[in-house]
């Protein structure tokens, strides 16, 4: 297919409509190598590593005094144009937050520096930003992803486009997030970018634990030519129940279903902590460097220590990021305890000789003792009424899936919004999807705009709230599109 998917189309994203042509450019550089082996990195020789993930994101709102009315545009729209005097500052920080990493790269690499970093941006985001008229933010970020002197020290991660949260999202809508990302970083940077993008991002950290949807999830990723994905440390187990023991190295994330059938990705696991601390404050280097080399199927291996964190949010990130950054790499450049990004680590590891069937397994959290009571196979009944029990005898069993927070319930007390959500979800389903409308045509690509821009994770996680009122207004704009387009 050609390297140039026209950025919008009808004046919304392209975020559909070459999903044959995308999946075959992807699968046919599945076994190419995105690194170079002459990169900086001595595998054999260093005790350890660390990886940093950046993630940014804005949701779509009506902006306006007239919620019905209103325009559909950036958070940091609000923000700038019609919020106080902190909220236009922030927004101001926010908008070179987004860009900043395509200074810091150029700068650093000039230096004699070998930097790395791992991006993560929303759909939402990337589109509120074309909206508000930011180029200089793509300009900066097209630089370090396509450029060659650059692009292999800046990882991009697959996301959501609409930045759902998986658990509760209904899993045929959650692969339309995948795919519409897909489509829309391919048109801002080129397929031969997208055919580098090998891990996935979920939003909120979010891990689907009921077998049925945890097995889709994977099994979505995996037919999304996804490789790895990053995992929250808490929101998975061993096959015994227990947590995770070497949580430095990757693993399988083996997930299987009702109906027996089973389906596996690279886990790489994100340790516990103060996210946007840690991160802010390179302490993922610091942890690196009071490690030494593990063992891996007969083979010494380096460990990996791997965080992500918002790269905008909180004055640690705004403020201390910047100078610890550029330190830390100006330290770790050359050194037995260098920076590099997960997809890089993992090629080196497989050329070693480790294989993934060397890998430990995992299984989302609490699935064990599931599996104690009911086996793979047994059907969907089965299965509902194991979990029915279960939740009968210990009201902390859950299949609500797991997140970077299990404080928080992206299912209970919400009603109000997940009605709404759960019938725009059914009404996409039977007047577009069922009748096999294609997916180029613009009451398609309009109708799943508004699908996915109102199942995006912060109309639930703001609370009960205005940011629900933005929600459920969205919802009553994508069911009218659906009711009247169809």
């Amino acid at each position: 297919m050609t390297n140039a998917l026209p950025e919008t189309v009808n004046g919304l994203p392209n975020i559909s409509g070459s999903e044959d042509s995308i999946r075959e450019a992807i699968a046919a550089a599945g076994g190419r190598s995105v690194y170079p082996v002459d990169n900086g990195v001595d595998f054999g020789r260093i005790r350890s590593a660390c990886a940093i993930a950046l993630h940014m994101h804005q949701p779509l709102i009506p902006v306006g005094d007239d919620l019905r009315t209103a325009e559909i545009a950036s958070n940091l729209k609000q923000m700038r144009d019609r919020g106080n005097d902190e909220a236009r500052g922030n927004a101001n920080v926010f908008h070179w937050c987004y860009k900043r990493m395509g200074e810091f790269v150029p700068q650093l690499v000039e230096q004699g520096g070998q930097p790395r970093v791992m991006l993560d941006y929303s759909g939402t985001l990337l589109w509120g930003l074309r909206q508000m008229g930011l180029g200089d933010v793509f300009d900066t970020l097209r630089t370090i992803t396509c450029d060659p002197r650059y692009r292999d020290k800046v990882e991009w991660l697959g996301s959501g486009w609409g930045h759902p949260v998986a658990p509760s999202t209904p899993v045929q809508d959650y692969r339309l997030h995948l795919q519409a990302w897909q489509h829309h970083f391919a048109a801002l940077f080129g397929i031969e970018a997208l055919q580098r993008v090998r891990g996935f991002s979920p939003c909120e950290m979010a891990l689907p634990n009921h077998p049925d949807v945890a097995y889709e999830f994977v099994r979505s990723l995996r037919e999304c030519g996804y490789q790895w994905v990053l995992v929250q440390e808490h929101t998975v187990e061993r096959p015994d129940g227990g947590g995770p023991e070497r949580k430095h190295l990757p693993h399988r994330l083996v997930c299987r279903n009702s109906r027996g059938e089973s389906a596996e990705i690279i886990a790489i696991i994100k340790t516990q902590g103060s996210d946007t601390k840690l991160v802010a404050q390179m302490q993922p280097l610091y942890e690196a460097r009071s490690l030494s080399r593990w063992e891996i199927a007969g083979r010494s291996v380096p460990p990996l220590v791997t965080q992500i964190a918002d790269g905008e949010n909180g004055g640690v990130m705004m403020n201390e990021f910047p100078p610890k950054y550029m330190q830390s790499i100006a330290e770790c450049s050359g050194s037995d305890v260098p920076v590099m990004n997960v997809t890089e680590y993992l090629e080196r590891l497989f050329a070693s000789g480790v294989s993934e069937s060397d890998l430990e397994v995992l299984q989302p959290l609490h699935q064990g003792r599931i599996w104690d009571r009911f086996k793979p196979g047994d059907g969907e009944q089965r299965l509902e009424a194991v979990i029915a029990d279960l939740r009968k005898e210990d009201s902390r069993f859950n299949v609500e899936g797991g997140s970077w927070t299990n404080d928080i319930s992206w299912v209970r007390g919400y009603e109000r919004l997940l009605g709404p959500m759960e019938e725009v979800s059914s009404l996409f389903y039977e007047k577009v999807l069922k009748p096999g409308l294609p997916s180029g045509e613009p009451r398609y690509r309009n109708a799943l705009f508004h699908l996915l821009c109102c199942q995006t994770s912060c109309y639930r996680y703001w609370g009960q709230g205005v940011f629900v009122d933005y929600g459920t207004e969205i919802c009553r704009r994508a069911r009218e599109v659906l009711v009247h387009d169809f």
